[in-house]
């Protein structure tokens, strides 16, 4: 299927998972997060949830990062330009909802993309070559072509990758992992 074919099917997957079911899925990504190599990572960004799109709760993670003396980044999103704004995400940064309903940190520190030595990524599906179907404006592509080439990314997924997604093109970059249920 095409990237639009699966990020239709995804949503829809998402929309028609129980809460229930979505915290354990959840909870077999943490055990595999929790278990990651994190000695060399000083700074990870990570995205904050997306409740309406049903998105694993990323606070588990955030804890977990701080708890290991890791800073932790998070995005403001720019739908003029379709790039993100990297803060780092302190334990007094207040956050709120953006019109968008994107929660985004209100009172932070600019962070720089070359700071960042980890980068969890939101996906709806992926495939088994680790490249991933998002909401469909590029703002991880654009944000990841910005890392430096040394820079891990770990995809998220609540789903079982796929075979292949058959729209793949030279601005799509494969992640240097994926995380999922049981996998």
């Amino acid at each position: 299927m095409t990237k639009s074919e699966l990020r239709k099917v995804y949503l829809e997957k998402r929309q028609q998972t129980s809460n229930d079911v979505l915290l354990q899925l959840a909870s077999t990504i943490y055990e595999q997060v929790y278990n990651l190599d994190l000695s060399q990572v000083k700074t990870a960004h990570i995205f904050l949830t997306l409740k309406k799109f049903k998105e694993i709760d990323t606070l588990p993670i955030i804890h977990y990062l701080r708890e290991k003396n890791i800073k932790v980044a998070v995005s403001k999103s720019d739908f003029i330009t379709n790039s993100l704004q990297h803060y780092y995400l302190e334990e007094q940064t207040k956050t709120e909802l953006s019109r968008y309903g994107i929660p985004e940190p209100l009172n932070a520190l600019e962070a720089k993309e070359t700071d960042l030595d980890l980068v969890f990524v939101p996906l709806l599906i992926s495939d088994k070559h680790n490249f991933r179907v998002g909401y469909g404006k590029g703002f991880y592509d654009r944000f990841l072509a910005k890392c430096r080439k040394n820079v891990a990314t770990v995809g998220l997924n609540l789903f079982k990758p796929i075979d292949e997604i058959k729209d793949i093109n030279e601005f799509d970059v494969p992640l240097d992992k994926v995380i999922y249920p049981n996998g």
